[in-house]
């Protein structure tokens, strides 16, 4: 392993220099794995179950290895670190959430012997997990369920979506930010297109980026009176644009890693209600935007059978428009 390369290219990205120090400690640990011509991609399971049995699975190892991949061009292995930590953070959420509305007693109670699964779990293991919690949740609180559901599991502070606010405060209208939004998108798609980079883990092709401009729901919204209709853009728009069969568009389309696998075989056991959560994501920006929690509906998901992922997120009845 080139370090001091690799310290270069953190150091590019502004990291701190302890993050740099640590980044490249721990991506020396694994370059050791890989000695003797071993594939990164190939060794990173076995590594990160170490890292596991080892208490070491922490987000900044996983991301360390994620960015060696983008250091090495190696995509894949970039993907397979960033797919074990995505949304990792979702089923302690769900737990310390279920405390905060019921109390800590009613949510022992609910969750009595299970048992969350750490940081760096195989994404194939993760629904199994994520269904058990959602079931006992939403047979023995369903309205608790939802309301926690729709606040989001994800960790999204204020601070990520700074620059969307500042967006939106220098355009004349709420039309005007989501052509703006959307020309944006595009730039960022054709711009990742050509440096032969990912979009979060995702190929860009000029069909994946037509595909997008002519979806005006996908990375805009349409807005109708004070709704928002919002379409996610497929979690693998490259496979799902060529994909016929519906089963297996439905699990290209979905991008939540405590679903998708379980929509590998067809339809998934896991409640459609587990979706406000992804509700709770599109609507995070409009929720800082307007500086109050805003209330976002699921209009179709996949776990219903449904091709595609849509919300409407409510804006203020005040809201200028």
């Amino acid at each position: 392993m080139n370090t001091q390369a690799f310290r270069s290219f953190l150091e590019e990205r502004k990291f701190p220099q302890e993050q740099v120090n640590a980044f490249a400690a721990f991506a020396e640990k694994f370059a050791s794995a890989c000695e003797g011509g071993k594939s990164p991609v190939k060794t990173f399971p076995s590594f990160s179950a170490r890292m596991i049995a080892e208490n070491i699975n922490t987000f900044d190892n996983y991301y360390a290895i994620a960015l060696y991949g983008r250091f090495m061009k190696d995509n894949a292995l970039l993907l397979a670190a960033l797919e074990l930590v995505d949304g990792g953070e979702a089923l302690d959420n769900l737990y310390k959430k279920t405390g905060e509305v019921l109390g800590d007693a009613r949510r022992d109670e609910i969750y009595e012997g299970v048992e969350l699964v750490p940081l760096g779990t195989p994404n194939a293991q993760k629904p199994a997990a994520m269904q058990v919690m959602i079931e006992r949740l939403e047979r023995a609180e369903p309205h608790a369920c939802k309301q926690i559901l729709s606040s989001g599991l994800r960790d999204l502070p204020d601070e990520y979506y700074v620059g969307t606010k500042k967006k939106f405060e220098e355009c004349m209208s709420i039309d005007e930010f989501l052509l703006r939004k959307k020309e944006d998108l595009i730039a960022e798609l054709e711009q990742i297109q050509r440096e032969g980079r990912l979009y979060f883990n995702q190929e860009i092709t000029d069909e994946v980026i037509e595909y997008v401009r002519r979806e005006p729901e996908i990375g805009q919204g349409v807005r109708v009176g004070n709704v928002i209709y919002e379409t996610k853009i497929p979690h693998q728009a490259k496979e799902y644009l060529a994909e016929t069969d519906e089963d297996k568009k439905r699990y290209y389309y979905c991008h939540c890693p405590w679903v998708k696998e379980s929509l590998k075989a067809g339809r998934s056991d896991i409640s459609p209600t587990f979706c406000n959560c992804s509700a709770a994501f599109h609507k995070r920006s409009w929720d800082v935007i307007y500086g109050q929690a805003l209330q976002a509906d699921v209009l179709e998901t996949v776990l219903k059978g449904d091709l595609r992922c849509r919300f409407a997120i409510h804006l203020p009845e005040a809201v200028n428009q």
